[in-house]
């Protein structure tokens, strides 16, 4: 049978939270452990996973903690890589669930690991902008590294007064997420810098991103770099070395919070995930009716973009550092699709009770708001604020981005103007 321990970082301290074991993935069960449930300050992992005496079960186990691991062809990269069957994700996940999102720690051993940060060349940084996912494997693997989602990402450590990156090694907690361009969709960094830049001009909480240039600024040379939200460095950060070790600040994802499999992170007919998601934060968050309106507000904002990507795996759950509790996350992963011939118009969930893109109308969203359980008048004002913002923001954003190098930048505002032109 196999085991393998889970931890938690609490205040910057390891703590074991439980187990999981089985004989395969299919029969793993995770399980807190009796020390953790006495202890005083002992909190659940995920919404969907309550403190509890009896194991979980094999399909709870494996949606949150498989929540955790790459997907699609990253993960087939890596398991290959490794020699592991991509379906065997407790095998995946044990050598790379030293640093995940969020705080959690998968380990089969009780001895915690040697830290340290390994500063990064010039040449590496462009050999990860221009060799895909073939680079990008290499380093979660030697990170042993576990990120979500199917595009080649990384964690590093940024240094900001020097202007460095560096790797991390054992349980050096990384401070950014640095994406690789998606060659086959042009423009596709700066899509994600502009989305983000008007976000913020239309309100929406977001982190601090910025592109790595590795050369001239074309699509091989150029890398999403976005400040991890569930690190946090303060002035009683221990330090590494020279470098100061972030904090881990636990987060999980709606996906993981609803029980649902990465698998079936877009909406099946007859689901309701986004009344689902409203209901998590009416019922959990510190603060509901603000992170009701944040919600909404970024609902309507991937709407306006043209994003029909925002699954369910892009909305998140920050935890307080001591896991008292919990409150949405920054926004994140916003592109406009809509601007690329391959992408579909469907969104990732319905908008009352509408998928498609052109038939979302106010009409819409006025029935979203009564099944989130929000004042249609307080709703509908925030709809129409952003949409008010967006063209200027956009238009603002795209010449910022210009100013700075990026001259595609207004040749996509003005693809995503043209795409929109209906809503707008």
């Amino acid at each position: 049978m196999r085991h393998y321990n889970v931890y938690l970082e609490l205040n910057g301290c390891q703590v074991r939270v439980g187990e999981i074991e089985g004989d395969f993935s299919d029969d793993a069960r995770f399980s807190y452990s009796e020390e953790y449930i006495a202890r005083n300050d002992s909190r659940a992992v995920s919404v969907s996973l309550p403190i509890q005496d009896e194991p979980f079960s094999p399909e709870q186990t494996k949606v949150f903690f498989e929540g955790l691991l790459p997907e699609g062809f990253m993960r087939k990269s890596i398991a290959a890589n490794m020699h592991f069957d991509e379906n065997d994700y407790l095998s995946i996940l044990q050598n790379l669930g030293k640093e995940c999102l969020g705080a959690i720690r998968i380990d089969e051993f009780d001895k915690v690991p040697e830290s340290g940060y390994e500063a990064i060349t010039e040449g590496q940084v462009e050999a990860l902008a221009a060799e895909g996912t073939t680079k990008s494997t290499e380093i979660v693997i030697k990170t042993h590294l576990s990120l979500t989602g199917a595009s080649g990402k990384v964690g590093l450590y940024y240094d900001d007064k020097e202007g460095k990156w560096y790797l991390p090694s054992g349980l050096a907690p990384s401070t950014h997420i640095v994406k690789q361009s998606h060659i086959r969709l042009d423009g596709i960094v700066t899509n994600e810098q502009l989305s983000m830049l008007t976000a913020r001009k239309c309100g929406i909480d977001i982190p601090e991103s910025f592109i790595i240039n590795a050369g001239s600024g074309i699509d091989s040379e150029v890398l999403f770099a976005t400040k991890r939200y569930d690190r946090i460095i303060d002035e009683t950060s221990p330090l590494i070395g020279k470098l100061k070790r972030p904090y881990r600040i636990h987060q999980e994802d709606f996906a993981q919070a609803m029980g649902i499999a990465s698998s079936y992170k877009y909406e099946r007919e007859g689901q309701s995930y986004a009344g689902k998601m409203f209901e998590i934060i009416r019922k959990y968050a510190r603060k509901p009716m603000e992170d009701q309106l944040r919600l909404w507000n970024r609902i309507v904002y991937n709407f306006v973009l043209g994003n029909t990507d925002a699954h369910i795996k892009n909305y998140s759950l920050l935890y307080d550092q001591n896991m008292d509790g919990l409150s949405l996350a920054p926004a994140y992963d916003m592109i406009s699709t809509v601007i690329y011939e391959s992408a579909t118009k469907d969104m990732s969930f319905n908008i009352g009770g509408i998928r498609n893109l052109d038939g979302i109308d106010e009409e819409s969203f006025k029935s979203l708001a009564s099944t989130a359980g929000i004042g249609e008048k307080i709703a509908m004002s925030n709809y129409y604020g952003v949409l008010d913002k967006f063209e200027n923001a956009l238009c603002e954003s795209a010449k910022e981005l210009q100013d700075t190098g990026y001259v595609n930048a207004s040749d996509i505002a003005e693809r995503i103007l043209l795409a929109r032109k209906k809503v707008l």
